[in-house]
């Protein structure tokens, strides 16, 4: 099935990635990309759609945050550069790889994640 077939299930989706983002700080891309895919669109385009929606996700929860006092905006100040460069990496590389690699590393990332969590 096309996905504009399925666009009704687009703001459960959207509900779903801003919680687990807002919630999480980003991690609304490891749910949001198997969502995609299952909904047939192509690896890359899952990984650049996610990108393109969790960034005003991300300015939205970090300003509440900031808002709220849970952080001092000056302590993420360090993180920026570093950040920037592997965005630009990032976006520069996504579309040169093979989707497979992609899904490989996708998926070595959240394996890696899963099991820091468990083992904390």
């Amino acid at each position: 099935m096309k996905l504009a077939k399925k666009k009704w299930v687009a703001a459960p989706m959207g509900l779903v990635v801003g919680l687990l983002n807002g919630f999480f700080g980003a991690g609304g891309g490891m749910v949001g990309v198997p969502m995609l895919r299952a909904l047939g669109l192509e690896t890359k385009e899952c990984h650049a759609t996610c990108i393109a929606v969790i960034l005003p996700l991300s300015v939205v929860s970090a300003y509440l945050y900031h808002r709220a006092g849970a952080f001092e905006l000056r302590a993420s100040y360090i993180y920026l550069p570093g950040a920037l460069a592997g965005a630009l990496v990032g976006g520069w590389l996504l579309p040169k790889l093979d989707s497979i690699w992609i899904r490989r590393i996708f998926g070595a990332l959240i394996l890696f994640a899963a099991s820091r969590m468990l083992l904390r």
